[in-house]
C-alpha cells in the first residue's frame, strides 16, 4: 500500500509538536479517581486503613501528580520543580476541608439527603464540585491541561460543567445540576445554591476578551433556580437574593431580591428560604 507523503508528513509535523503520553486522558481520570479514593473512603479501592496504608496511598498519589506534570508542562514552568507534588500535598487538607463543608452543605440544603453519606456517594454536585476545587488547586499553580482535563472528567461523569478557572466561595450547593454551566470568570460567593439548567456565562465570546471579566457575580447566599440564564462580567447578583426558574438577566440585581425576568425585581423579604 502506498500513502499519500504530504499527509504522512503532515500527520508527522502534528504528532511531534503533541508528544503527550498516549494515556494521558486516563492518567488524569486516574488522578481523579485516586485522589477523591484518598480523601474520602467511599470512593477508595485499598482496604486497609491503616495510617502506613494512608501514607503510601498518599506517596503513590503524589507520584501520579509528579508523572501528570512533567508530561504536560513545558520546559522551566514553575510545576516542573521535583518539590511541586510535595507542595501540593500540603494544601490537600485544606481541599479536604473545603469539601467536606459542600457535602455539609448540601446535606442540610436538602430535605431529601438521609446522611453525609448519601450526599458524597450519590450527589453529582458533591462530585463536580470536588473535582473542580481539586481542578482549581491545580490552575493556581499555573498547571496547564489538567485541571481543565479534570473538570471535563467531571462535566461527563455529571453533566456539570465547571471552568477550573472560576472562583468558588465556601458551602456551594448544586442541587441536581444536570446542564449547569459556570464559565471561567465566574465568582461565586459562600452559601450559594444552584439547581439544574442553569447557565452563569458571557453576553459575548470576543477572544480578545479572553483576560477580561465575562460571567456574572453571584454574592454570598444566592439562590438561583432551574434553567436561569445569568450573562455578562458586569452582572451582580446581590446577597440573598433569588433568581426564579427560566429567568434571563444580563444586568445586576440588589440584595434580597426576587428576580423573576430581567424587568420583574422583587424584594424577597416574604418568600421562604429554600
Amino acid at each position: 500500500m502506498t500513502f499519500h507523503p504530504p499527509l504522512v508528513e503532515q500527520l508527522f509535523a502534528a504528532h511531534s509538536a503533541h508528544c503527550f503520553p498516549s494515556k494521558i486522558q486516563p492518567l488524569v481520570q486516574q488522578f481523579a479517581s485516586q485522589t477523591m479514593g484518598l480523601l474520602f473512603p467511599h470512593f477508595s479501592t485499598f482496604t486497609s486503613c491503616s495510617k502506613a496504608a494512608l501514607e503510601e496511598e498518599l506517596l503513590s498519589l503524589l507520584q501520579l501528580l509528579g508523572k501528570l506534570t512533567r508530561a504536560v508542562c513545558p520546559p522551566g514552568a514553575p510545576t516542573r520543580e521535583p518539590s511541586f507534588p510535595e507542595r501540593f500535598s500540603q494544601e490537600l487538607w485544606l481541599l479536604h476541608e473545603s469539601m467536606q463543608a459542600d457535602a455539609q452543605a448540601i446535606f442540610e440544603g436538602d430535605p431529601a439527603a438521609q446522611s453525609l453519606d448519601e450526599v458524597i456517594l450519590t450527589y453529582p454536585g458533591f462530585y463536580a464540585i470536588a473535582l473542580y476545587r481539586l481542578a482549581h488547586a491545580l490552575h493556581l499553580h499555573n498547571m496547564p491541561l489538567v485541571p481543565r482535563m479534570l473538570t471535563e472528567f467531571a462535566h461527563w461523569k455529571t453533566g456539570i460543567d465547571i471552568h477550573p478557572a472560576a472562583r468558588i466561595g465556601n458551602r456551594f450547593f448544586i442541587d441536581h445540576g444536570t446542564g449547569i454551566v459556570i464559565g471561567g470568570t465566574t465568582y461565586i460567593g459562600n452559601n450559594v445554591k444552584l439547581y439544574q439548567g442553569v447557565t452563569l456565562g458571557a453576553l459575548t465570546v470576543a477572544k480578545h476578551m479572553a483576560n477580561q471579566k465575562r460571567h456574572p457575580t453571584l454574592e454570598d447566599g444566592v439562590v438561583v433556580y432551574a434553567n436561569a440564564t445569568i450573562l455578562g462580567g458586569s452582572t451582580v447578583i446581590g446577597e440573598n437574593s433569588i433568581v426564579a426558574g427560566n429567568a434571563f438577566i444580563t444586568r445586576s440585581i440588589p440584595p434580597n431580591s426576587l428576580a423573576v425576568r430581567q424587568s420583574e425585581i422583587h424584594p424577597n423579604s416574604e418568600l421562604p428560604r429554600p
